[in-house]
């Protein structure tokens, strides 16, 4: 059994929360320059530049790469042989989110009720999606979720009748009523299966898999490269003002649901879809 106290969790919570809202992975950033060289416009190729540019600049001045700092998610897996000491784990995630945002100058944007509006100053609580797994580690991934995309996804309740096609076009029908407003280019993610509200968690888990991996499963690879395709082909583009790149990927994660049902959600992140990891 391996003891792990709480203000470790906090300090590393901290300390994603305000890399992933200054630092985008990588792999996004290799593709959002690749993505620039094959636009043949000068308006979408110069509006991709202007989003580098402003990664660059966010790097240089130590800032945000987006206004938005977003919803805290936090995607948390837990060792089975790991025993928490020196306090309540989520009170203490809800610490390193708070620390996180206050320290770090994060624009915090939570409100207490979704009625009476009233800040709660410091950007919690955070949503927490909390997994046992073998082992005596702690996986901590923090995804920080933007509203301009959040409020463009949708999900629905399909009949086992539906079919790869029909999935395929609510996928698409998703994108292009988003038009322009999730700052595009997107990363798309869906998730298929499970039941209402596990599709939904798979959607989300699949913004934050790199763009460059694709779905372990030979046919939904295969349709994330077909969606893809057909998204690109809505002439959407950078910014929503035309182009070949309205998404950088579509990223789908499955998994088994009832044989009555086919669940599929669509969440759709911002060209800035922002997370970062650590394991203790």
């Amino acid at each position: 059994m391996r003891e792990i106290d709480v203000a470790v969790i906090k300090d590393t919570v901290k300390e994603l929360v305000i890399k992933a809202n200054k630092v985008l992975p990588d792999d996004l950033c290799s593709c959002i320059k690749c993505s620039r060289e094959n636009e043949s416009e000068e308006l979408p190729k110069k509006i991709m530049t202007e989003l580098l540019n402003n990664l660059d600049a966010a790097m240089e001045l130590d800032i945000p790469i987006c206004q938005d700092t977003g919803m805290a998610v936090l995607f948390v897996e837990v060792g089975q042989d790991v025993h928490f000491v020196g306090g309540d784990l989520y009170e203490y995630i809800n610490k390193g989110v708070s620390e996180g945002y206050v320290d770090g100058l994060l624009r915090k944007s939570i409100v207490r009720d979704p009625f009476d509006r009233v800040n709660t100053e410091d950007n919690t609580p955070a949503v927490i999606h909390l997994k046992i797994v073998p082992g005596e580690k702690v996986r901590i991934q923090a995804c920080p979720k933007g509203f301009g995309s959040e409020n463009m996804s949708r999900m629905k309740m399909f009949t086992p009748s539906a079919s790869k096609e029909d999935v395929m076009n609510f996928v698409l029908d998703t994108v292009k009523t988003a038009g322009g407003n999730p700052c595009p280019p997107m990363v798309i993610g869906v998730g298929i299966g499970g039941d209402f509200e596990k599709c939904a968690y798979l959607s989300k888990k699949a913004l934050c898999r790199e763009v460059s991996k694709r779905n372990e499963t030979p046919f939904y690879a295969e349709m994330e490269a077909e969606l893809l395709q057909r998204i690109n082909e809505t002439d959407i583009g950078p910014q929503g003002f035309g182009g070949k790149t309205t998404a950088l990927a579509v990223n789908i994660e499955q998994a088994p649901t009832h044989i009555a049902g086919l669940p599929v959600a669509v969440n759709i992140g911002c060209h800035v879809t922002r997370h970062a990891e650590k394991i203790i």
